[in-house]
């Protein structure tokens, strides 16, 4: 499959891009800083996803997109309008199917309670947690295939194992109490819903 990866150089983004890769999946990653990415086997191009027209002539001839996109630290509210160029640019190039790297903090912990409202959780993700909520009304106007992948409470780089369990609306917890997962086993299911989709017009999430 074709794929354009926006944002292939962050964290979350390069598992991502080294899945598709071990899948055989032809991979066009746009990054702000061609520079970052010397994977072999990857087609590089400098895009700005903030940018409709952009988002266009990267995506051209793309059977999917994913966006791993996170904004710079302090400008975590762009993320809404990097939203609406992604989806208008897309649209203009034809791309149906998206895949969009989300946040925990819009999952439900309690009926009607998300996480980033919850007792305790941590100020300093809360700005990017909050950018991340305000992502999903927007996804659900579009009329493009979309999905919307939250991880678990906490991801954080480790091993990929493949096994964990996947979810709704909802935080999965293990029996601790604890919402984990790599960022290895978080590019799987994702992977994994690009190949066999189950989830097109959804949130859904995963942990061990």
């Amino acid at each position: 499959m074709k794929v354009v990866l926006y944002g292939a150089s962050g964290m979350i983004g390069s598992r991502i891009l080294a899945e598709l890769l071990s899948r055989g999946h032809q991979v066009t990653a746009v990054v702000r800083n061609p520079a970052k990415i010397t994977t072999p086997g990857v087609r590089v191009l400098k895009g700005d996803v903030m940018d409709a027209a952009s988002v266009t002539q990267t995506a051209k001839g793309a059977d999917a997109a994913i966006s791993a996109y996170a904004p710079p630290k302090g400008e975590e509210p762009t993320l809404s309008a990097a939203t609406c160029a992604l989806l208008e640019g897309l649209q203009a190039a034809g791309v149906s199917r998206l895949i969009v790297v989300g946040g925990a903090g819009s999952l439900e912990v309690a009926p009607g309670v998300a996480l980033v409202d919850a007792p305790g959780f941590p100020e300093a993700y809360r700005d990017i947690a909050m950018a991340h909520r305000d992502v999903l009304p927007i996804l659900k106007e579009s009329s493009l295939d979309w999905s919307y992948l939250s991880p678990a409470g906490f991801i954080q780089p480790g091993e990929r194992t493949g096994k964990f369990r996947l979810g709704g609306t909802s935080l999965v917890v293990d029996e601790k109490g604890e919402s984990r997962i790599s960022a290895e086993d978080y590019a799987v299911a994702l992977v994994n819903e690009l190949e066999k989709p189950q989830h097109i017009g959804q949130q859904f999430t995963l942990a061990y």
